[in-house]
């Protein structure tokens, strides 16, 4: 039975820096880029380290936006309030659903990566009954405490984080002085139909799922939440996030693509076992299997946290049903959490319909939605800037060249939407995303309820 918590948002108050620090720094970390990258391979070649580059940009440009109204309205929650704060109640309403969809489809995509990647391990149960199994550990370890959950979170992240780090050193060390050397590099990249096989169009089609790999640095404003310094650990993941992505997804892309032919990588496989097989490290591989499942079920934690904690704040500000807003003894969101978990569940059946396509259409679809949700933050931030300057507010974290980079990122999202709706393996996606949109845009008025949002303007 839940019941309010005695705090005054109700939620428990425990993470330390050091879990929320890990949280941002190994968010990023997941299927999405142990994975997914190989589709992002396979769409756009060795060119696709652009398309990694780019929205390492992009995601840092709004980390920045982000910053900047953290620094400028502290304590107000996660970007959903500040999206508000910016254009209106309606903002937080928008956002707070469209990224709890986005969740919801990243605890189906973790859920089936996990689920195939243990499978290939040598466990002989079905894929689906793995993937359910994964869902009801980390419901469990979710549902323990925001502490608990934290801390798993932490050695998690150090694990992969540790990972990454490691592969790239052993693959620059046997490229140096182990592998094929320089010359034989640049050949084999030029013999396989060159740096761009599939033209422009390969490397900005990859767009959607190197977006979603690199999801989970905003985690930050959420979890900061729950800590004793939200301020000062947004202001952190903002000012940190590039530097993460620029190595753990820059030099790992490239260390693959240096070692084995980008077209003998495939959809739904990771290229990072891939690699360390080319390489003939004996017990390598299988490490680094362990190490992938390791990074998928942080992300799935990461991912049923989150979806329980945006129910939570919509529910607050009357923007859901008053029950998600309610709390366990140990001041967690019970029913938030459950619900992230029949996601899960989902994923996992479809898996016995669709085992070839699940795990791709997730992720494809989850990379549109947020470009959905990083457009009203871009808005949000230029509003709140332009009226904190008529105010005489002098900010100490600042987005540069305002405002024409802030609309640089919009006109950018733009720019990759419309695409998208160009490429023919684009379309289906775009429009699911489209119609999840616009859906939350039509029950607006069923939940709309300014006289509870809980913001206040700048």
């Amino acid at each position: 039975m839940t019941e309010r918590a005695d705090s005054a948002d109700g939620l428990a108050h425990t993470l330390q820096p050091r879990h929320v620090a890990m949280i941002s720094f190994g968010g990023i970390i997941g299927a999405g880029l142990f994975v997914g990258s190989g589709a992002a391979i396979h769409i756009g070649g060795p060119a696709v380290l652009l398309t990694y580059l780019g929205c390492g940009g992009l995601v840092f440009l709004i980390m920045r936006m982000l910053g900047e109204m953290a620094v400028a309205l502290p304590n107000r929650g996660s970007f959903a309030d500040y999206a508000a704060i910016g254009l209106g109640p309606w903002a937080s309403f928008v956002t707070g659903w469209l990224y709890w969809y986005f969740w919801v489809y990243t605890v189906g995509a973790e859920t089936v990566a996990g689920a195939n990647l243990i499978h290939d391990l040598g466990i002989s149960a079905p894929v689906w009954l793995i993937g359910l199994v994964l869902v009801a550990v980390m419901t469990a370890t979710n549902l323990l405490s925001v502490r608990a959950y934290g801390e798993l979170e932490f050695w998690f992240a150090s694990l992969k984080v540790s990972a990454i780090a490691a592969f790239i050193l052993v693959g620059i060390a046997w490229l140096v002085g182990f592998g094929p050397g320089a010359s034989r590099v640049v050949t084999m990249l030029a013999q396989h139909r060159g740096l761009f096989p599939n033209g422009i169009s390969g490397v900005l089609a990859a767009v959607p799922t190197v977006i979603f790999s690199m999801m989970g640095s905003e985690v930050a404003t959420i979890a900061a939440a729950e800590s004793a310094s939200p301020v000062a650990n947004v202001v952190r993941a903002a000012r940190t996030v590039a530097l993460r992505i620029l190595m753990f997804y820059g030099a790992s892309i490239l260390v693959i693509l240096l070692i084995i032919p980008w077209d003998s990588v495939l959809p739904g496989h990771s290229p990072f076992a891939a690699v360390l097989d080319r390489m003939d490290i004996p017990g390598t591989a299988t490490v680094m299997s362990v190490i992938i499942i390791t990074a998928v079920l942080s992300c799935l934690n990461s991912g049923l946290y989150i979806t329980s904690r945006m129910l939570y704040e919509l529910a607050r500000r009357g923007e859901a049903p008053a029950s998600l807003a309610m709390t366990a003894r140990n001041q967690v969101p019970m029913l938030g959490i459950l619900i992230g978990c029949l996601a899960g569940f989902g994923a996992a059946i479809a898996e016995l319909f669709l085992p070839d396509a699940v795990f791709s259409y997730l992720v494809s679809t989850s990379g549109d939605i947020i470009l959905f949700v990083y457009m009203i933050i871009a808005f949000a931030q230029i509003r709140l800037r332009r009226r904190l300057q008529q105010q005489g507010r002098v900010l100490s974290l600042r987005m540069w060249l305002f405002p024409w980079l802030s609309y640089g990122v919009i006109g950018a999202i733009v720019g990759v939407l419309l695409l998208m709706g160009v490429l023919p393996d684009q379309r289906s996606t775009l429009l699911l995303s489209g119609l999840s949109v616009a859906v939350v845009f039509a029950a607006l008025p069923l939940r709309y309820r300014p006289k509870l949002y809980l913001g206040s303007g700048a």
